[in-house]
């Protein structure tokens, strides 16, 4: 047969029957379709083979939903579950203790969803959309924290640790290679872990736009100014700031209430504290941050950290600096490539967000 009389395949019936439920349904109100129509077959299956299908069954569209639907959604579901639910109880031929409990268990289960959806109409999203968005804001404060590639004779890696083994936290680093430097600022927002985690989310987007967009000596000012205007409770942050030559190896650092960096000189083979100091970011307007400059020669590394790897309710952080630098000692003797990490998990406080910044020129 040619190509002009041949006759298109028709669709399949699923095929059919998707493309009718489409036109029909609107997409933003198709699974609550599907569990509605769930619930009522569920119903009508308790009702009339009451043997076969227990009550508890109403819980698997209880927690669909949950996950699924929107907020608003949510709440009539759940209304209509239980609803559903107190028609088909009086029919059932037994009316036992055990019965009763477990009515009484999916109102209770309900009752729950529905306080929930109530707290997720402030976001307005549901349950697994809402779980993405917060992963995926977690994964831009990673990436950002990600060091950008360098020369082959410099090496650098960041690591961070929240409080608790939450996703969030309040440390973060956030990094811009600008032609032939390197800009990278160690940030540490008051609070801890999850509930310094939401100040970390703004913050680090408003820190990685100005350390890309503004001069060094610029930086530290422009965030002080920023958290001023945002007005938190609990506004406050500190922050220490590396801006360095890729190919001199001359560097600039400020600090804003910060604890020091550590450099080791090859030449030595010891590490040295580099003392800088400046107010804390958001507490003083028009503060000023000067900075401590040096030289990086081959061989050389430095550490900018968070004072969860060296503060703890009884150890002082001087003590702190001390311990951190004779493990760097220990660990990073010869060998610095995954250094931060090695450091970042045998030092510091499990009850406090970590981070931490190696930089070695080879």
């Amino acid at each position: 047969m040619s190509a002009s009389r041949a006759r298109p395949v028709p669709a399949g019936l699923g095929q059919r029957l998707d493309l009718g439920l489409r036109r029909l349904v609107p997409r933003g109100t198709r699974a609550l379709t599907v569990l509605v129509l769930v619930t009522v077959l569920i119903g009508l299956a308790v009702w009339r083979l009451p043997d076969y299908t227990p009550l508890v069954t109403f819980i698997v569209p209880l927690g669909v939903s949950s996950l699924i639907l929107r907020p608003r959604q949510l709440s009539w579901f759940v209304v209509f579950v239980l609803f559903v639910l107190a028609l088909v109880v009086p029919t059932q031929p037994d009316l036992t203790i055990r019965i009763g409990v477990s009515v009484t268990v999916m109102f209770g289960f309900g009752l729950m969803i529905l306080l929930s959806s109530f707290r997720r109409t402030e976001l307005g999203v549901g349950g697994l959309q809402g779980e993405s968005m917060f992963v995926d804001l977690r994964d831009r404060i990673l990436r950002q924290g990600g060091i950008p590639e360098l020369p082959p004779e410099w090496y650098a890696a960041s690591e961070l640790r929240s409080a608790g083994g939450t996703p969030f936290a309040g440390d973060f680093v956030v990094a811009a290679r600008l032609g032939d430097r390197l800009e990278v600022a160690v940030v540490d927002v008051s609070g801890k872990g999850a509930g310094a985690g939401t100040r970390a989310l703004l913050l680090s987007g408003a820190i990685g736009g100005l350390l890309s967009a503004l001069p060094a000596e610029e930086f530290l000012e422009a965030a002080n100014t920023f958290l001023l205007r945002q007005d938190w409770d609990e506004g406050f942050a500190t922050a220490i700031h590396l801006s360095l030559d890729l190919r001199t190896g001359r560097y600039d650092l400020r600090s804003a209430g910060h604890p020091p960096a550590a450099l080791r000189e090859a030449g030595s083979g010891r590490w040295r504290v580099i003392e800088t100091e400046g107010p804390v970011l958001g507490l003083v307007e028009g503060a000023t941050y000067d900075a401590v400059s040096g030289l990086m020669r081959h061989g050389d590394a430095m550490l900018l950290y968070t004072d969860g790897m060296v503060e703890t309710r009884t150890r002082d952080i001087a003590l702190g600096i001390d311990k951190m630098l004779g493990q760097a000692e220990r660990l990073l003797r010869g060998e610095f490539e995954g250094g931060a990490q090695r450091l970042i998990e045998s030092i510091g406080s499990r009850n406090d967000d970590r981070a931490l910044l190696l930089v070695n020129r080879r």
